[in-house]
């Protein structure tokens, strides 16, 4: 026996409108999750950047120790590898770490000039600097 009646019939389709409401639903949702994320990414470089520049300052320290000198900024942090690291990456952003020793030789800095490349800068463009490293370890 068949039933051919519209009452007992089924509906097996979404309309439009339906699916236009899970479309924008799953946009909005999409959206969300797109700004949230954002601030970790930035934030997953900056780190990066200070556990880099930290590496490289203990290795610094470690070529003193054995060379009884800092290398001059033309050696610059090449001279590094493969005695104190296995090599020298760019930053997060992909520019050179930019290695400046003083004058009299005894201090150093290693330097991220951030997403810019370029000295200076806010949020994700502001440097990043081995001696604000150092100082931020020593106060916890």
């Amino acid at each position: 026996m068949r039933f051919n009646s519209k009452r007992n019939q089924c509906r097996r389709a979404f309309s439009l409108i339906e699916i236009m409401i899970v479309v924008v639903i799953i946009g909005l949702m999409a959206g969300v999750v797109t700004l949230a994320t954002t601030g970790y990414l930035e934030r997953a470089k900056k780190e990066r950047a200070r556990s880099d520049i930290a590496t490289y300052s203990t290795a610094l320290d470690s070529y003193y120790l054995q060379k009884g000198r800092f290398p001059d900024t033309q050696e610059g942090l090449k001279v590094l590898v493969p005695d104190f690291v296995k090599a020298i990456t760019t930053d997060p952003w992909g520019h050179p770490y930019q290695f400046l020793l003083s004058k009299q030789s005894t201090a150093y800095e290693i330097i991220s000039y951030g997403a810019d490349g370029r000295e200076g800068g806010t949020g994700s463009d502001a440097d990043i600097l081995a001696s604000e490293i150092q100082t931020q370890t020593q106060r916890k």
